[in-house]
């Protein structure tokens, strides 16, 4: 299945190879400890995309939402019984599939007990579900142990969608990723579904005046509408919305053409128009004619993110449940 990755993410692998290394990180981490890891969890996978395809989304952004909170340690996936875990946020009370990691868990577990953390069944779970999704196919270094604490508070380090530019460049670096991985890791939007109440005020409420015309001048008029025949107030806090529509289940390079036309969902997609080089590779790949470089992009930025302060060697533990820590 393999065969399908582009010849760029090959080269890529390379160029983040040292860095992995630093933090203990290989793709042969469970070779001989439990090599059917990952045809385990693609089998899974498989099965859930092929039922509902509109997972792929939300499982990429819970990996996402782990690593940006003390690092890819599976913290967001922990319960709390006085609701003070990260995933009693705010930002993460929209994310989905916690009970799908669970499933996937448990048949590693069966494989091969108290073996594979939850942190890299979540790396591998993210590559698989844009892979899946038609889109790149990268090597997920392993070997992340699972952290035990997770605290809601600090969710403040995942980026809001309504960040402006400074804003999201100080939070990616927080976590080691630059300029680049921002606006390449920014079109994992190109799948996946969004609340209105993530980007309302955007129609509704952009000057903090709650009227009809309080719009964001930036967002394109026809786009703005459409979004406004969907999400009626800015008390709208069911109604899901296409972040790509047209191809939301399918991973290619429409993000960038609608970012091109102001027609980006969040204040965050807006933002990448406000920078000379994040506008300038959104403007390159919106003519589509660059896909093998954008997916080789997305591998590296993938790996690179995936190695944001993971637990190695004896830290942390490898947890029996995603859920809670080993007593």
């Amino acid at each position: 299945m393999a065969s399908r990755a582009p010849t760029m993410v090959a080269l890529l692998l390379a160029a983040v190879a040292a860095t992995c290394a630093r933090a203990q990180l290989h793709d042969k981490f469970y070779s001989e400890s439990c090599p059917s890891v990952e045809e385990v969890v693609r089998k899974e996978m498989v099965r859930a995309l092929s039922l509902a395809p509109s997972l792929a989304g939300p499982l990429l952004r819970m990996h996402f939402h782990d690593c940006f909170v003390r690092g890819c340690d599976g913290s967001v996936l922990l319960d709390s019984a006085n609701k003070t875990a990260e995933k009693d946020a705010q930002p993460n009370q929209t994310l989905r599939g916690f009970g799908f990691v669970e499933r996937v868990k448990a048949a590693v577990e069966k494989a091969c007990p108290d073996t594979v953390s939850c942190a890299d069944i979540l790396a591998l779970i993210a590559r698989d579900a844009v892979w899946l999704s038609k889109g790149p196919f990268w090597t997920v270094p392993l070997g992340r142990r699972d952290g035990s604490v997770s605290i809601s508070n600090e969710t403040d380090a995942l980026p809001p969608p309504t960040s402006n530019f400074t804003v999201l460049t100080q939070l990616f670096a927080a976590v080691n990723l630059d300029t680049k991985d921002l606006v390449v890791l920014s079109a994992g939007h190109t799948i996946g579904t969004s609340h209105c109440f993530s980007f309302s005020d955007r129609l509704y409420n952009f000057t903090g005046m709650e009227n009809p015309s309080d719009i964001d001048p930036s967002l394109e008029p026809q786009y703005m509408m459409r979004l406004k025949s969907k999400c009626a107030s800015l008390n709208d806090n069911t109604t899901l919305v296409e972040m790509d529509p047209g191809s939301f289940k399918t991973f290619d390079t429409d993000y960038f053409k609608l970012v091109s036309k102001r027609r980006g969902l969040f204040h965050s997609d807006g933002a990448l128009l406000t920078d000379p080089f994040t506008r300038a590779y959104v403007q390159r790949h919106a003519t589509g004619a660059f896909k093998d470089e954008f997916f080789a992009d997305f591998a590296a930025s993938m790996i690179k993110m995936g190695n944001a302060n993971p637990l190695t060697g004896s830290q942390g533990e490898i947890r029996k449940k995603c859920s809670v820590v080993n007593h």
